[in-house]
Order: C-alpha cells, then sequence, then structure tokens
C-alpha cells in the first residue's frame, strides 16, 4: 500500500527563520523511498516557488512543486467554479500570481469575486471597494480563516481578521478554501494521486491542520514544535491519531517503512 504525506510548513518544519531540528532528516528519507508528500500552507503572500525557495536555503531537499498553498486551492476552486472570470483581491503576489496561472483577471470593478488573502499591503479604502463591490453582488471568497499571523515580532492580524471585518460589514458570509476545508485537503490529496486510507496529516494546529485531517479521514500527527501543547487537547472534541515532540520523531516510522501503527495520544 503507497502512503503519503501532507506537511504543515511554520511550525512544524521551521519556526520563523529556524529550522526544526530533524525536518531535513525526515524530508530526505521520504526522498530516499519515493514517498509522496506535499508542504500545504495557509499563507497566500508567497508563490510556491518562494516558499520552496525559503526552505531550500534551510537545507531542505524541495522544488516549488513540492509546494501546495490557499493561494493555489483557491485560484483552481474559482477556475472550476467560473472559467476566466474576474476578482478583485485584496492580497499579494502568491494570491495574485496563482489566479493569473489558472486564467483569472484581476480587476478594480464589477468582478465576480472578492477574494482576500493575508498580507500587509491591505489600507481601508480597499476595504471600503471591497464592501461595495460584494453590496452589488460580488461574492466573498477567503483563501482561509486564520484569525491572526505568527512573526518573529509577534502576532498580527491574519486573512480571517480582514473578511471579518467584510462578512461584517456586508452581512454575507465568506467562503473559504483554506485549511480545514476539504477544498484544499482534497485538492492536496488528489495531487499526490492517494487514496484517503493512505494519507498522513503532520500540523501543529489542532483549528486547522488536524480538525481537516479528521474531517477528510485521514491519518493525523500533531507535533508540539509549534503552537500547540499537549495541555491544549483536552479543549478539542476530536483528537489526532499521533502526538510527538517534532517532526523528527516521524523518522523512524518512514526507516521502517512498514505499515504505520498509531499510537495513543
Amino acid at each position: 500500500m503507497s502512503q503519503g504525506y501532507l506537511i504543515d510548513m511554520d511550525g512544524v518544519i521551521y519556526r520563523g527563520s529556524e529550522l526544526i531540528p530533524g525536518a531535513d532528516r525526515f524530508i530526505g528519507l521520504l526522498r530516499e523511498r519515493d514517498i509522496p508528500f506535499l508542504f500545504l500552507t495557509n499563507n497566500s503572500q508567497r508563490t510556491r516557488r518562494d516558499v520552496a525557495t525559503k526552505i531550500q536555503r534551510m537545507g531542505i531537499d524541495a522544488d516549488w512543486d513540492d509546494v501546495f498553498t490557499c493561494a493555489d486551492a483557491t485560484a483552481r476552486f474559482l477556475a472550476m467554479q467560473d472559467p476566466e472570470g474576474t476578482a478583485f483581491v485584496i492580497g499579494e503576489g502568491g494570491l495574485l500570481n496563482a489566479l493569473h496561472s489558472n486564467r483569472y483577471a484581476i480587476v478594480d470593478s464589477d468582478p465576480d469575486y472578492v477574494v482576500v488573502g493575508e498580507g500587509r499591503t491591505v489600507t481601508f479604502e480597499m476595504v471600503e471597494k471591497a464592501v461595495r463591490m460584494i453590496q452589488n453582488g460580488a461574492k466573498l471568497i477567503a483563501t482561509n480563516m486564520d484569525p491572526n499571523c505568527p512573526t518573529e515580532h509577534g502576532l498580527r492580524p491574519g486573512c480571517g481578521a480582514i473578511v471579518a471585518m467584510l462578512e461584517k460589514a456586508t452581512g454575507t458570509e465568506a467562503f473559504s478554501v483554506g485549511k480545514p476545508s476539504p477544498v484544499m485537503m482534497r485538492m492536496a490529496r488528489k495531487q499526490l494521486g492517494l487514496r484517503t486510507a493512505d494519507v498522513t496529516m503532520i500540523g501543529d494546529t489542532m483549528e486547522t491542520d488536524i480538525l481537516g485531517g479528521v474531517q477528510m479521514g485521514y491519518r493525523t500527527a500533531l507535533v508540539l514544535s509549534g503552537g500547540t501543547s499537549r495541555e491544549d487537547l483536552s479543549r478539542f472534541a476530536y483528537r489526532p491519531d499521533l502526538v510527538v515532540d517534532s517532526i523528527n520523531d516521524l523518522c523512524a516510522e518512514v526507516e521502517t517503512a512498514e505499515e504505520p501503527v498509531l499510537a495513543g495520544v
């Protein structure tokens, strides 16, 4: 039976600009054994090539097509819903690039969709314009609903915070495509060419990585190297299949090349 991995990035592979010990070894083992994997991120700011370059410089053997972002998932979803449509975008290069690659035109008036990602370029003028567009019939799409983004200097507002303003102002609920949405989680599995039962989702966040995996029926592995502690687990109605200190603890599973045995939480 083939087995593959969907791997979150921040808090799993790196923290800020620091590689998490063992991450390079884990990816190296997957390469050696031809085990399929994808890096999954809810960050829509950077292109896949940008993300791959960042982790390459940390010593990870990765190429751009090993990366799947919420921007890619959003653009593919829109291309399926309304081919060659138009979008007004609150976001940065990764989202714009993904939409262009999927034959979407970026417009400043009368769009089919208002598409929201995260970033530092948002202005209140853009928010006001988006509100008017939604009131005039544009559909509201979020690349993800993460309320904040971790940075080296602390938290900053995330895509979900921007979307909340638009939802409140217009009375319209956004459709979110990124983790834990089954849209992104299913697209990633199909890209690997694997069955549901053969996918392991590795992440550090219960509300996105683990919830998305649980909802899809994937095996889930929570690493404690990011934003979740073991004590946090009691707050959730769902649980991961496996809890480890870091991705380094999963190397032994790959080295044995046997069917994984689920350990208790």
